[in-house]
């Protein structure tokens, strides 16, 4: 399975026997500080109904597109509902965590979530392989708990996402702020990564990937 990180919370995952996955695809503006979305995919996944997160008409190919719990192209998608903030989603609403296996890795991607789990949510999400985890802060979690998360999940990859590239003009953290004292990480020059069940770290792994737009 490749994984690709395209920019903000957006990955584009291929499976073995071809699927592609693009989960998040963002409305493109230039404040963003990275390109538009331009991909090809079968599934696209919408953790949930904010511009940056749902922009499902940026990817090409005809995807079927996944907003709850769905079996799609043989692969379960299950949605764990969180919250957007540490209110209960009072003041930017509810996401949904997608909790998904290709090629027997389990992957989940977070996409905004506000909070740490709770017991219930922890226990509904399962197993982790590889974790892709917002760490920006103001508008999800930000390094400190998104730490939190990670060792509350326990995943062998850790992906982050949704922080400050390139000149964006959001206001939120870069990713230097998670990966501060932090001695398991991995910044790659590139912005793909190959993963296989049978090699997956013995240890949780920080991978830095290189935005593609």
């Amino acid at each position: 399975m490749k994984i690709k990180y395209l920019a903000h919370a957006a990955f584009l995952i291929t499976s073995g026997n071809g699927i592609k996955i693009v989960t998040d695809p963002y409305t493109y503006s230039p404040g963003m500080g990275c390109g538009p979305i331009n991909e090809v995919a079968d599934i696209v996944t919408v953790s949930h109904e904010h511009g940056d997160h749902n922009n499902t008409a940026a990817v090409k190919g005809n995807p079927q597109v996944v907003k709850t719990s769905s079996k799609v192209k043989d692969i379960d998608f299950k949605a764990v509902a969180t919250a957007h903030d540490d209110s209960g989603g009072s003041q930017r609403g509810k996401n949904n965590i997608f909790c998904f296996v290709v090629d027997g890795i389990n992957l989940c991607h977070a996409g905004d979530l506000g909070h740490e789990l709770t017991a219930e949510q922890f226990k509904a999400i399962g197993k982790v392989d590889v974790l892709m985890i917002p760490v920006g802060g103001f508008f999800t979690i930000d390094a400190s708990t998104a730490a939190k998360v990670c060792d509350q999940l326990k995943p062998k990859i850790i992906l982050s996402m949704h922080y400050k590239i390139g000149k964006s003009n959001f206001p939120i953290a870069g990713v230097d702020e998670f990966l501060k004292g932090k001695n398991n990480v991995t910044r790659l020059n590139d912005s793909e990564l190959e993963v296989t069940a049978s090699k997956l770290p013995s240890a949780a792994q920080i991978i830095v990937l290189k935005p593609s737009l």
